[in-house]
């Protein structure tokens, strides 16, 4: 058993104190105990005073492991251009457990990513939540899959123009529509052949994906940046009854009471980001670091994201603390990038928060961990010891 004790808890748990001066008992993978002053006897003792802990740190939305650092197309294994719609890929047959990326991710923080294919295609395939740390992608899958991913807007339109498949958005909701139809018809006569082999429509792997989808297991992960696309996808959720996030949600806070309608309609969940870079195209011209703020005053819980390797993994602290530079309440922050972010993928039954039962998944810092300066000093992942500065 491994104690870290008196430190600057934050479990980000209902029912606790949102911040004391205490001790996190770890047994094998989980978290055993948190509390004041717990018995240290036969532990492995971490004294962490002068330090905050916090959860790991989770990643709502990114690509880590998918586009390989520095490596080009050799490297480039996120975007299947080769139809429109691809349900049946899988992140899991790309993600690269060895590129350096996932190293830097732990050492910041960072203990739970939930990454998969770009936004080519109107249906991309599907997301996984993995840890930052482990031999091979099994050994440091969470779950998979977590979320099947869709995208509005200029990706699927520029890729696929040349193509002379997709020229306008309504032709990218057409294609959604006729996948979710299709999907569903596939279901059903599933259901209608019951037990009788003969009776079963011949197996189709993308439509065997979607089922998750139109039987509401599985979300959609909506890339969506304009006001306008945000308002599809959630027409679209309405129509069909499915699940859904909204990630990137640009400008989402321009038009936070028609959001909010929509979420309260279906359910959706809010990721928002990157923020921390340019306006590379002309759906982010409105972003805005105030939208965190705007969201939360306006009673939209949401998670952020780097959507890696746009911002590094690392730096995904950075983001909530100059949200909370432009107003966004600091405990608000985190939770941006932890239990919300757990709680919106689905995962929170495992990550998000210190909590007995939970994985013990720990971010020991030497300062606040909001303040830039502040270094991660201890990373603890599925209860091992992965990176040690204290």
């Amino acid at each position: 058993m491994i104690i870290i004790k008196n430190a600057a808890v934050i479990p980000m748990a209902e029912g606790m104190e949102p911040r004391f001066t205490g001790d996190v008992a770890i047994e094998g993978t989980k978290i055993k105990a948190v509390g004041k002053d717990l018995d240290a006897e036969g532990a492995e003792v971490i004294d962490a005073a002068g330090c905050t802990v916090i959860p790991g740190i989770v990643d709502a939305h990114c690509h880590i492991g998918m586009f390989e650092d520095g490596m080009g197309f050799e490297g480039d294994d996120g975007n299947e251009m080769s139809n429109t719609s691809t349900p049946e890929l899988r992140a899991i047959d790309a993600i690269n457990p060895f590129d350096r990326c996932f190293e830097e991710a732990m050492r910041g923080g960072v203990t739970t990513c939930v990454t998969g294919p770009g936004s080519a295609n109107v249906v991309g395939g599907q997301f996984a939540a993995i840890k930052t740390h482990g031999r091979d992608v099994e050994s440091m899958l969470l779950r998979a899959p977590v979320a099947m991913k869709a995208a509005f807007g200029e990706n699927p339109k520029r890729v696929y123009h040349n193509e002379k498949t997709i020229f306008t958005r309504m032709q990218i909701a057409a294609i959604l529509r006729k996948t979710l139809t299709k999907a569903a018809e596939y279901e059903k006569k599933l259901r209608l052949a019951g037990d009788d082999a003969s009776k079963l429509p011949e197996k189709d792997i993308a439509m065997e994906a979607m089922l998750p989808v139109i039987r509401r297991e599985l979300p959609l992960k909506v890339h969506a940046h304009r006001a306008d696309d945000i308002l599809t996808v959630l027409r679209i959720a309405r129509e069909f009854n499915v699940r859904l996030t909204l990630d990137h949600c640009t400008e989402g806070y321009m038009i936070p009471e028609l959001l909010k309608e929509g979420i309260r309609d279906t359910g959706a969940g809010v990721i928002i980001g990157p923020l921390l870079c340019d306006r590379g195209k002309i759906e982010t011209r409105n972003l805005s670091f105030e939208a965190p703020r705007i969201l939360f005053e306006n009673g939209i819980e949401f998670a952020m994201m780097t959507d890696h390797p746009v911002i590094p993994e690392q730096y995904l602290p950075v983001c909530a603390s100059i949200a909370v530079k432009e107003g966004l309440p600091e405990y608000e922050a985190l939770k941006a990038i932890t239990i919300n972010a757990a709680r919106i993928t689905g995962i929170d039954d495992r990550v998000g928060s210190i909590e007995p039962g939970k994985d013990a998944d720990i971010a020991v810092f030497g300062g606040e961990p909001l303040d830039v300066r502040s270094r991660c000093v201890m990373t603890i992942i599925n209860g091992e010891i992965c990176h040690n500065e204290l």
